[in-house]
């Protein structure tokens, strides 16, 4: 699967015609209930074109048992007849316009593709005498495009994963996101043509005549310049631009107006530029990851990821109006229009960061001009940044289909 076959944008400039898209959702302690109504609701989208895939997303809700969450999942891949089905339990769903946070909910996204390739697959993570073995996706042919994924933290090493899937498909955009249902491991479950599992992860991939776009939005907007990383250990920073890191950071911030410092305070973070050889780094060419600690007796600054001497590296703060602002500069607006997406939002997220729930679907419908948009609210989002696959917080992944 290594090779510059893989090297390819996420971007396709055709559209075939014929594509539908459909979303529903539905909200109630009758699980497969609402699985029925929200299974509807998306093939009504479809103006009677049956389905070559349907995701299902179930937010159980607190009290309910996972076996609940389950019955719902298999009546919506029983309903939904579709070519292929996947799905996921999230905290919270969203579809038909809205987010629904903490369940019960049921959201189904629902796609006529013609002279679309989709491969389902599953994950399976088995733990060898050479430490962790991952089994499941399938071998990827020259004209596959992207694909998603979906899966259960608590039994899949994500990260990892992620890791050796850039040095085997270098270029090849992965979008999708971690379950989250209430309860902890063992609560999530997960859907793949009618069956359902409870461990790993499940996903698609799409080739053939696919036009579709992977939309990362990690929210952050830039204080402070650019630095050059002249001394690190791991994901510790010693110094930047040949002075200690804290220093850097404590001059940044105290040059900010007093609402900017507070919301430095609240949470900062670093970001990290994927291209060292661009002229200039916008958004999306830095890789966004907390701060997580500083020490100024030492002058170090402590990162949620590795960081190397001469990497370029910017200071970070995340609000609501700049997190709104890059979703939609990001989604690119009424010139690159979509018929429908997916997307995968981070449960801190939603109302903990904008005003309404809707945030992140009104703006994807709004910006693509999308018929057909439904997610779940992820407890991690995987994306594209810099042509390397990652694992994100606070971040919205779209997966977005011309």
């Amino acid at each position: 699967m290594a090779g510059e076959q893989w090297r390819r944008s996420s971007v396709e400039e055709f559209a075939p015609t014929g594509r539908r898209f459909g979303d529903g959702l539905a909200v109630g302690p009758d699980l497969e209930g609402a699985a029925e109504v929200a299974v509807a609701q998306a093939l009504a989208g479809l103006d009677g074109v049956p389905p070559d895939l349907v995701c299902v997303f179930v937010a159980p809700g607190a009290g309910h048992e996972p076996d609940q969450a389950a019955a719902a999942g298999r009546r919506a891949m029983e309903l939904a007849g579709a070519r292929t089905t996947i799905g996921v339990t999230a905290g919270g769903v969203i579809g038909d316009g809205r987010g629904e946070e903490h369940g019960p909910a049921v959201a189904v996204w629902a796609a006529a593709l013609p002279g679309t390739r989709i491969s389902p697959y599953r994950l399976v993570a088995e733990r060898s005498g050479e430490g962790v073995q991952v089994s499941g996706l399938p071998n990827l042919r020259s004209d596959d495009r992207v694909a998603a994924m979906l899966v259960d933290p608590y039994s899949f090493p994500v990260g990892g994963f992620l890791e050796r899937s850039n040095a085997l498909m270098p270029g090849f955009p992965l979008v999708g996101g971690l379950a989250g249902a209430a309860g902890g491991p063992g609560a999530n479950r997960l859907f793949l043509d009618g069956e359902v599992v409870e461990r790993g992860g499940v996903g698609f991939v799409l080739g053939g005549e696919v036009a579709a776009r992977v939309v990362v939005s990690q929210g952050c907007r830039p204080i402070g310049p650019s630095m050059t990383v002249t001394r690190a250990d791991r994901n510790v920073l010693h110094e930047l631009a040949g002075s200690p890191a804290y220093t850097r950071l404590v001059e940044i911030v105290t040059a900010l107006p007093p609402a900017e410092q507070e919301l430095a305070a609240r949470g900062l973070h670093l970001g990290i530029a994927m291209d060292e050889y661009a002229e200039d780094h916008g958004r999306g060419d830095f890789l966004i990851r907390g701060v997580v600690g500083a020490d100024e007796e030492t002058g170090a600054v402590a990162v949620g990821d590795m960081v190397e001497v001469g990497q370029t590296v910017r200071f970070q703060v995340r609000d609501a109006a700049g997190a709104g602002e890059d979703l939609t500069e990001l989604l690119g607006g009424a010139d690159r229009p979509a018929r429908g997406a997916l997307l995968f939002s981070c449960n801190g997220r939603g109302t903990t960061m904008f005003d309404s729930a809707d945030h992140d679907v009104r703006t994807v419908q709004e910006a693509l001009g999308a018929e057909g948009v439904a997610g779940i609210f992820a407890a991690g989002e995987i994306g594209p940044v810099g042509g390397k696959n990652h694992l994100h917080g606070f971040t919205a992944s779209v997966l977005a289909f011309r």
